[in-house]
């Protein structure tokens, strides 16, 4: 009888994704990506600001295209596939939010402090140029911009 070793599984290291219309918790992502094995890890917070492109803004209101956890997904497992990804976690908002509000959270934690910057600072610019997420700024003069919108 010949035996075959039972394949090891090894968990995900994307552990948190997600769109939504509620406040995002700094607390829950940075739990997300704890590991044992990392020896760095880096988050990066978006916010609402108060101004862009020389005009005082008073909220932004983000929509999403119904393809956007997928395409999110997508985007996280080519980051842990690129990069020594121990633990991965990104969540966006979605909804009117107010200046000062937190939009997005992206978190990356590698066996070094380098790869963790490095994966992080890709997950965010990769998410922002190919996640269907759509901002709508809201100018204090109550004009109104559409960016990232096709």
């Amino acid at each position: 009888m010949t035996l075959h070793p039972t394949p090891t599984v090894l968990p995900s290291p994307i552990r948190l994704l997600g769109l939504r219309d509620t406040p995002l918790s700094l607390d829950e992502v940075y739990g997300a990506v704890g590991d044992d094995a990392a020896g760095g890890t880096a988050l990066f917070v978006g916010t609402v600001r108060d101004h862009d492109g020389g005009r005082s803004v008073s909220s932004l209101e983000y929509s999403a295209h119904p393809s956007a956890e997928a395409e999110l997904r997508r985007v996280a497992e080519e980051i842990a596939a690129e990069f020594p990804v121990r633990a991965l976690a990104a969540v966006h908002r979605t909804g009117l939010l107010a200046i000062g509000d937190v939009a997005v959270i992206t978190a990356v934690s590698c066996p070094h402090r380098a790869e963790a910057f490095a994966a992080c600072r890709k997950l965010i610019d990769t998410l922002k140029h190919e996640v269907p997420v759509w901002k709508r700024q809201i100018f204090t003069d109550g004009a109104t911009e559409w960016v990232g919108a096709c």
